[in-house]
């Protein structure tokens, strides 16, 4: 690990911090649907990059890296979710207890509808409407090409609309807006 040792470097990586830090954390809470956890993730993102600092500050797109390395942590922690609950099913199931007529609630707010989404879907989603990102540097940060961001927002926002039973009203996302949840979704 290359830590940069002069000053200059660490006074620019302080102010990209002070700069990045919330909007990478609200990024995080978005794609994992866990706000508790998004502190950390974006914490985590940011010393991963100090550690390239001298990489990631010759990069023509320093946010756009950070963005990647959230979504990418992102998706770490939600296959980890996913894979702790196949588990836990697995294990309650060889039990014989089991709920009849669940209470199934009878509306799905934006939050469990992103969850719902498929991670690359909901990135794409999130980055294009709830952070007002280009195509192209929604692209950048997931590593895709322009055509996948479209093809990906498209289908997710159709799915929203149907997951959210609006009928043609565009639905629009907001970073700050969205209710606080226990995470989750699928990765497909």
């Amino acid at each position: 690990m290359g830590t940069v040792l002069d000053d200059s470097a660490s006074v620019e990586f302080h102010a990209f911090f002070e700069r990045h830090y919330a909007e990478l954390s609200r990024l995080a809470a978005l794609l994992t649907g866990e706000p508790d956890v998004a502190d950390d993730l974006a914490a985590d993102a940011l010393l991963a990059l100090w550690h390239r600092w001298d990489r990631v500050r010759a990069a023509d797109h320093p946010v756009a890296y950070a963005r990647g390395v959230v979504a990418n942590l992102a998706r770490s922690r939600i296959r980890s979710a996913v894979r702790e609950r196949r588990r836990i099913t697995l294990f309650w199931s060889s039990r014989e207890d089991s709920a009849e007529n669940p209470d199934v609630p009878g509306a799905i707010d934006v939050q469990e509808a992103l969850r719902g989404l498929p991670f690359r879907k909901r990135a794409c989603v999130v980055l294009r409407h709830a952070f007002d990102l280009s195509e192209k540097d929604t692209a950048l940060a997931l590593g895709v090409s322009v055509g996948t961001v479209k093809s990906q927002t498209s289908k997710g926002m159709a799915e929203l609309k149907r997951l959210l039973g609006t009928d043609g009203t565009p639905v629009r996302v907001h970073a700050g807006a969205l209710p606080a949840g226990d995470g989750g979704g699928s990765d497909r």
